[in-house]
């Protein structure tokens, strides 16, 4: 299929059906609690039915996650273009910026949300921490075939790390109501300033 030929009409519908299910939950939670939120209330809230819940999501823990997929391609295709100058740390915060990334959607509310759930409600937190092994080894699998100098131990090491600064990072940020108030795109340099701080070694040197 030509790549230059943009979202079809059904595209577009189901990014919105999809979007539509994504804020009605986040209201929900945020709103009623999580526990107290079924998936029929979501479908409700969204004018859609169950059923059609279930061909986007499959629980309620995923619909906190909706760029997961996403976020961690960006990582694997900045890794895939990396230039002959380029460190492995250098392209793990590429990624982090890459424009592709919907608008803020890693400093939105809804990030907010899901890291209170993650305090709070075991099958959120037990999900995301199962997304980020899933991440953290398909990251270190895609280093180590880039920069054949680099082994299991340190591309599990820095991708760790790398992605723990992330969690950190914007776990304070989301935490501080001032730094909240300046807006998503202040959040978003500071977090990519943090980061960037946390990796300032650049891991290991390989070319």
């Amino acid at each position: 299929m030509d790549s230059s030929v943009g979202p079809t009409l059904r595209d577009r519908k189901r990014a919105r059906t999809r979007a539509a299910i994504v804020a009605a939950g986040t209201e929900l939670f945020a709103r009623h609690g999580y526990d107290e939120t079924t998936v029929a209330d979501i479908a409700v809230a969204a004018d859609i039915g169950t059923r059609t819940f279930f061909s986007y999501f499959t629980s309620k823990e995923e619909l906190l996650f909706p760029e997961n997929d996403a976020r961690l391609q960006t990582a694997l295709d900045a890794i895939d273009a990396r230039g002959s100058a380029d460190r492995p740390a250098d392209l793990l915060l590429r990624a982090l910026g890459d424009p592709r990334l919907e608008s803020g959607e890693i400093v939105s509310p809804l990030a907010a949300l899901r890291l209170r759930l993650m305090e709070t409600v075991p099958a959120v937190r037990g999900r995301a921490l199962q997304m980020q092994r899933d991440a953290q080894r398909q990251i270190a699998t895609r280093l180590i075939e880039a920069f054949p100098e680099l082994d299991e131990v340190n591309a599990a090491a820095l991708t760790g790390a790398f992605i723990g600064a992330v969690t950190g990072a914007l776990d304070a940020l989301l935490a501080d109501p001032a730094a909240v108030a300046r807006g998503r795109a202040d959040l978003a340099r500071r977090l990519r300033e943090a980061t960037s701080s946390a990796l300032a070694a650049g891991g290991p040197s390989v070319t």
